[in-house]
């Protein structure tokens, strides 16, 4: 490990670092945030015609702004490390259509919903729930494609299939929090519900990418199973169980029945649940450091020439903080109980 670091005091050192750390933190900032978005389209069939439209309108003044992460991202792949660009869109060009077909759908169903007549409402829903899926899958997808290192095979192709479906669950679990904390009576019930019902498939999810993880190379089975590292990683998988039993308990603890009006502890289960995403997300940035593509390409081999990330690094620094004050303000702004979408 090492030896595939180079001399960290010059900016061709430091500089790929600091933008994987950007890049990083915007997909985690995009997992987490865009999640509860596209979990909550996914929850979208199981509610009435009046449920629906509150469960829009709670995510309606956020979702936008959440995909800005997502641009983030990907632009930092695209400007900072243009070898591993090509390398990982190539390899992932299915899935990648698949996401953005997603994502359009889902955001022009965001907007047709409202303003269709009531017979044309129904197939807006379901065009939205079917954006988010596709969205919510093809991430997954592509995570699992991530670990295996866009190995071809059959094994290969529903191992991503079944991480696709975990991830989908995990956005469920991420969308069904955020209801129980924005609605109340018997959407809110019925939150903590589809809840309980993602918190196992998303742990088989979770458990499937830890143990594969280690398997893809031997250098990541190094960082996790040698004696040295034990004491300094293994905390990561306890905290994920202890932070999975606090999630059941919570859920356990808040009412189900519409006669029980108990507020107390609404915003834990989300907590808990963003918890467990960005421990998962800790543990596999852990593993795959320094790696963009497994056992071939570093971060300090895909990236630009020093004197192009300078450039972009200045403006990274102007823009960054505008995207975090911007997102610190809606949330500031919308928070509490969701309200009925209105349109004028």
């Amino acid at each position: 490990m090492p030896e595939l670091i180079p001399d960290l005091s010059v900016p061709a050192g430091w500089l790929p670092l600091a933008f994987m750390i950007v890049m990083g933190l915007s997909i985690l900032a995009y997992v987490i945030l865009d999640g509860f978005d596209l979990g909550v389209g996914l929850l979208l069939p199981m509610a009435s015609d009046s449920e629906k439209d509150l469960m829009i309108a709670s995510i309606g003044p956020f979702w936008d702004a959440n995909e800005t992460w997502l641009v983030m991202g990907v632009g930092v792949l695209l400007v900072a490390f243009p070898m591993a660009h090509g390398t990982v869109l190539t390899a992932l060009y299915l899935p990648v259509s698949l996401m953005l077909i997603g994502l359009t759908l889902r955001g022009v169903a965001f907007d047709f919903r409202v303003k269709a007549r009531d017979e044309h409402k129904e197939r807006w829903n379901r065009a939205f729930f079917t954006g988010s899926f596709m969205a919510a899958f093809a991430q997954g997808f592509m995570l699992g494609e991530l670990i295996l290192g866009f190995e071809i095979s059959v094994f290969a192709t529903i191992f991503s299939a079944f991480i696709g479906l975990c991830l989908a669950s995990g956005y469920a679990l991420l969308g069904a929090c955020w209801l129980i904390a924005k609605t109340s009576d018997r959407l809110q019930r019925k939150a903590i519900v589809w809840a309980k019902q993602s918190v196992l498939f998303t742990a088989v999810g979770v458990g499937a990418v830890s143990l594969a993880t280690p398997l893809l190379s031997e250098r990541i089975f190094d960082k996790w199973f040698t004696v040295q590292n034990l004491i300094g990683v293994w905390p990561i998988p306890l905290i994920t169980v202890v932070l999975f039993v606090l999630l059941w308990r919570a859920l356990r603890r808040l009412p189900v029945r519409l006669d029980q009006n108990n507020e107390y502890g609404i915003w834990m289960p989300f907590y808990s649940a963003v918890g467990l995403f960005m421990l998962a997300f800790h543990g596999l940035a852990y593993s795959l450091f320094p790696w963009l593509v497994v056992d071939e390409l570093t971060i300090w081999d895909a990236a630009a020439a020093p004197e192009s990330l300078m450039v972009i690094f200045v403006g990274a620094v102007i823009v960054l903080p505008m995207i975090v004050a911007y997102s610190i303000f809606v949330y500031r702004v919308f928070g509490g109980k969701a309200t009925p979408l209105e349109y004028y």
